[in-house]
C-alpha cells in the first residue's frame, strides 16, 4: 500500500499536481453549454488523454473530471440521476492514467447553492457531497479535493460529508481574490487565516487555495495560512496569471517559464503540493516539476 499524501509530505517531499482541465476539454471539442462531466461516459478516451498528459509531464497527483459532478450541477443537464455513474467513471479514468504509483484526487466543486440565501438546506448539501465523494472513492480516488470554495459553511459541510463517508484523505481549497486593500478574501469574505481552524475541525487533512490568483499571489496566501498553522499540509493550484480579455477570448498570460520562476519561493513559503488551475497546460506542469524536483 502506498503512503498517504500527508505521509509523503511529512517525509519532506514537495509534490507536483496537474493543471487545467476545462480548457483542455474545450480544445478537444467540448462545446459551450455541454456538460464536461458527461464526457467521462461519452468520450472517455479524450478524458484519459488529458489525465495521461499531466502524468507524462511529471505530475505526482491528477484530479478527476468531476468538478461539476454534484446532483445540483448535473440537474441543469438533466443528469441528476447519474451522479454515481459519472463520478465513479471520472475516478476510474484518472486511476487508469495514474497507475499504482501516482495519486488520484477526486474533484468536488461548489454546488452553486447558498445556505445564506435559503437555496438549500444543510442536509441537502451534505447528501449531495456524500453521494459524489462515495462515487469517487469507489472509482479508485486516493483523496478528495474539495475546491474553488467561497462560502465557509458549504466547504465545512463538504469536508464533513467526505470525512464521515469515505476513508480517503480530505483536501479543501478556497479561492481568494486580491482586494484593493491588499487583503485576500473569498467572494463571501473569508480570509485564508479564517478558514484554517474551521476546516481542520471539520476533518480536512490538507488545506490550500486554487484559482483567482497567479502563482506570485499564492505565495502571500500560503504565508497567511502558515501564520496560523505551521504543520498542516498545503496544496496550491495557481492560475497562469490573471486573465486578460483579448477580443472575445480570455487569455492567461503567464508562460510555463514565468510560472516556474516562482515555484521554489512558493515551496519555501510552505506549499507542499503545487500545481495549476485556469490557463495552465502540461507544459506548465512539466516546468514546475523540473524546478521543484531539483529543489
Amino acid at each position: 500500500m502506498k503512503p498517504t499524501l500527508s505521509a509523503l509530505i511529512a517525509q519532506g517531499k514537495t509534490l507536483v499536481s496537474d493543471g487545467a482541465w476545462g480548457t483542455f476539454l474545450q480544445a478537444k471539442g467540448l462545446k459551450p453549454g455541454e456538460c464536461p462531466e458527461l464526457w467521462n461516459i461519452e468520450h472517455p478516451e479524450a478524458v484519459l488523454d488529458i489525465a495521461k498528459s499531466y502524468i507524462d509531464a511529471g505530475a505526482d497527483t491528477i484530479e478527476t473530471n468531476s468538478f461539476g459532478g454534484s446532483c445540483f450541477k448535473l440537474e441543469g443537464f438533466g443528469l441528476a440521476d447519474r451522479v454515481y455513474e459519472i463520478n465513479r467513471k471520472a475516478a476510474e479514468i484518472s486511476r487508469q492514467a495514474a497507475g499504482n504509483d501516482k495519486y488520484v484526487l477526486g474533484s468536488i466543486g461548489p454546488t452553486g447553492k447558498m445556505l445564506i440565501m435559503g437555496d438549500v438546506t444543510e442536509e441537502e448539501l451534505y447528501e449531495a457531497f456524500k453521494e459524489q465523494a462515495v462515487a469517487l472513492s469507489d472509482g479508485g480516488a486516493d483523496a478528495i479535493v474539495i475546491e474553488t470554495m467561497t462560502a465557509l459553511d458549504e466547504a465545512e459541510i463538504a469536508v464533513r460529508a467526505t470525512r464521515e463517508n469515505t476513508k480517503l484523505e480530505v483536501i479543501c481549497t478556497m479561492t481568494f481574490d486580491h482586494l484593493a486593500t491588499g487583503e485576500y478574501r473569498t467572494m463571501m469574505g473569508v480570509s485564508p487565516t479564517e478558514m484554517v481552524e474551521v476546516l481542520k475541525a471539520a476533518g480536512a487533512d490538507i488545506l490550500g487555495a486554487n484559482c483567482s490568483n497567479g502563482i506570485e499571489g499564492m505565495i502571500h496566501i500560503t504565508e497567511e495560512i502558515r501564520s496560523v498553522d505551521k504543520e498542516i499540509p498545503v496544496l496550491i493550484h495557481a492560475n497562469a496569471g490573471l486573465p486578460i480579455l483579448q477580443g472575445m477570448c480570455t487569455v492567461f498570460p503567464e508562460s510555463p517559464e514565468m510560472m516556474a520562476a516562482y515555484a521554489t519561493q512558493l515551496a519555501s513559503a510552505g506549499a507542499n503540493i503545487i500545481g495549476g488551475c485556469c490557463g495552465t497546460t502540461p507544459e506548465h506542469i512539466h516546468k514546475l516539476a523540473d524546478v521543484l524536483k531539483s529543489h
